[in-house]
């Protein structure tokens, strides 16, 4: 979801916005993940021509625990690890090489307005629409998260939606990296502004997914859409 506040017709993009890590982090972090290679990504027609995808080998995989014991020496990364973990008890998580990332709720939010809550769907593929937004209101979404077995990197939301078959929106927001933890994680994204106009009223498709820097991807949705005059009757 993501929407440019300036919209007479049905085909402008939105302003995109996003929050990246700073250098240092994004260094700590490419040194605990493992690198991407060819046959670790996952693509789709749908994802951005631009976008250039190096091929690089994959390392290997490590647990928690072996993570942690490497870079001993570095004490700037030792120290960005043990931020990272906080009071992640490593014994305890064992030797799973994986990440777990599950998302347990989705939410819209609007000043004035509860919460929508969006239900999550096993297959991917809500009841259409999945949700109705008000022309020209003020919007974030709103995710909860929990983090299992081992570190997860690059983790990022990417959306991208369709009207007439158009692509009328592309966003990509990165997230960073989690500790595995009893605790969910929240993210809220940042406020945009839905488009206004006869044009900008309709059904639109949208494709949103939830992916590592692996490209992993933990969770996709598939759905529709509407954008009304009004708010729907609660």
């Amino acid at each position: 979801m993501g929407f440019d506040d300036n919209n007479n017709k049905e085909e402008e993009e939105v302003k995109k916005g996003g929050v990246g890590d700073s250098d240092s982090e994004m260094e700590h972090e490419n040194k605990v993940s493992r690198q991407m290679s060819e046959s670790s990504m996952y693509t789709t027609e749908d994802e951005d021509e631009d976008e250039n995808v190096n091929k690089l080998e994959l390392g290997p995989q490590c647990s928690l625990k072996e993570q942690f014991e490497k870079d001993k020496d570095d004490e700037s990364l030792r120290r960005w690890k043990e931020q990272l973990l906080g009071s992640v008890d490593i014994n305890a998580v064992g030797e799973s090489l994986d990440p777990e990332v599950k998302m347990l709720s989705l939410e819209i939010k609007s000043p004035g307005r509860a919460n929508i809550v969006l239900p999550i769907p096993e297959d991917g593929k809500p009841k259409s629409p999945w949700f109705v937004l008000k022309e020209g209101s003020k919007y974030s979404l709103k995710f909860t998260f929990q983090v299992n077995n081992n570190i997860v990197t690059g983790l990022k939301y990417t959306n991208t939606v369709w009207k007439t078959g158009i692509k009328v929106d592309s966003m990509k927001e990165m997230i960073g990296a989690f500790s595995p933890q009893t605790e969910p994680y929240t993210h809220e994204m940042p406020e945009e502004i839905t488009p206004s106009g006869i044009f900008a009223r309709g059904s639109y498709s949208a494709r949103t997914k939830f992916l590592d820097d692996d490209n992993k991807c933990y969770l996709e949705i598939n759905y529709t859409f509407d954008i009304k005059k009004e708010w729907q009757a609660i």
